[in-house]
């Protein structure tokens, strides 16, 4: 594996951008590594500027999942940017995705398109608490729903608690309002509302999270949440920004039964550019500006060539609907790593759903974050390494998500496993 171009941009980087990296975990600092920086990408496969080729389970962090590079998607890409590339007004194409979206999720009628996933949930919780007139949000601790002051929090001792700022330049004034509690777990959530049922704004979760590595809903877990936010008069704010069209066409609350009041997206609706949407029952998103009183704004809401990569990489998942083989070439990909694992005595727990899983270092099962940060990290990080150095690209973070996209084959899941078996932990 050749390393000197790699090294040489991240020293140049470096000079002119904090940390050499436009985004914290792309510096592998929680590997103990050096980030490699790509070149191009192609299908399954991602090339850095040492000509090192991987297969990428990262995958941009989940939003090609018809592989890097996807032809109709550059195709319709290229039709839309020779027309220009901004407008600032509205285009039939803006339209056009958010029917598609509207047809795909049942429990939404109508589409704001934003820049982000994070832009997406800062209007869907303004919005929650527009309506309402309420202040508190609950989250749920190792759910990340993007940058924002009052939703960058972190917990406290006790198991319910609100939030205390987990970043400098967050004032505590902005975290004090959001109620922190344990993923999965029923009681606390019930304990919650039954002390704060008449302020509580909305909960926001990831149904299935990814952001702390993939956690599976336990069973109820999102039917009580469900339940609790009718009773109690609180939006229920679904972030599906990993999970849109990932595991399904669509989302999925209709795989769980379970109807969230709002939803956010971004990722895989936008093909590789970036793009949010906060969606809804009209009901709700009438509120919002210039329909409502709500204010919410964005220059490059709705830009057109990011929407036409959305709109294609929709179709091309309506029509050739590709989540059985996904699922399926998932599975096998992780029983044959657990076999591996198992084969060497090293302590593990694999959660997957659909073409999404987690390779955790773990003696216990992975069902919150407590359980989570029980993670042997060293391992983890030795484990990137020497996948890194056999051309497999994982996340450089024990606590991350891996994807499988249309273009892996599985050749890439023998390698895959190959690489495993020669990992001395």
């Amino acid at each position: 594996m050749k390393t000197q171009n790699n090294a040489e941009n991240f020293r140049n980087a470096k000079k002119v951008i904090p940390g050499g990296v436009n985004s914290p975990v792309r510096a592998f600092k929680a590997v103990g590594a050096k980030p490699i920086f790509a070149e191009r990408a192609k299908g399954q496969y991602l090339y850095d500027t040492d000509g090192n080729r991987y297969i990428d389970y990262c995958l941009s962090w989940g939003p090609m999942i018809l592989g890097h590079a996807n032809r109709e998607v550059l195709n319709e890409v290229r039709k839309v940017m020779v027309k220009g590339t901004s407008f600032g007004i509205p285009t039939e194409l803006e339209t056009k995705l958010a029917a598609m979206i509207v047809q795909a999720i049942d429990s939404v009628e109508k589409v704001r398109l934003v820049n982000s996933g994070t832009e997406a949930v800062m209007t869907a919780v303004r919005l929650a608490r527009g309506c309402t007139g309420r202040d508190k949000i609950i989250k749920f601790v190792g759910c990340y729903h993007g940058h924002v002051d009052y939703l960058l929090v972190q917990a406290g001792s006790g198991a319910m608690t609100f939030g205390a700022p987990s970043s400098p330049g967050v004032p505590k004034d902005f975290t004090k309002h959001t109620i922190l509690l344990p993923y999965n777990n029923i009681e606390m959530l019930e304990k919650a509302f039954k002390q704060y049922s008449s302020e509580i704004a909305a909960v926001i979760v990831e149904p299935i999270a990814g952001n702390m590595g993939v956690v599976l809903p336990k069973a109820n877990f999102l039917k009580a949440i469900r339940n609790l936010c009718t009773k109690n008069g609180s939006v229920l704010i679904f972030d599906e920004v990993i999970t849109g069209f990932r595991i399904r066409y669509g989302s999925v609350q209709e795989l769980f039964g379970v109807e969230a009041d709002l939803t956010c997206l971004g990722k895989i609706i936008g093909g590789g550019f970036p793009i949010g949407a906060c969606c809804g029952k009209a009901k709700l998103m009438d509120n919002l500006a210039p329909e409502g009183k709500i204010y919410q704004a964005g220059t490059l809401s709705g830009n057109p060539v990011c929407v036409a990569a959305g709109i294609a990489t929709l179709k091309q998942l309506k029509s050739d609907n590709p989540y059985a083989r996904l699922d399926n070439l998932t599975k096998s990909l992780c029983e044959q790593i657990g076999l591996t694992l198992k084969k060497a005595k090293v302590s593990h727990v694999i959660n997957q759903i659909g073409s999404m899983f987690t390779v955790f270092f773990n003696s216990a099962p992975v069902t919150d974050y407590a359980s989570v940060i029980k993670s042997d990290t060293s391992k983890y990080a030795k484990y990137f390494t020497k996948m890194l150095e056999a051309g497999i690209y994982l996340p450089p973070s024990q606590f991350e998500a891996c994807f499988i996209s249309t273009k892996h084959k599985q050749k890439d899941v023998d390698k895959t496993v190959a690489a495993v078996g020669t990992i001395s932990f």
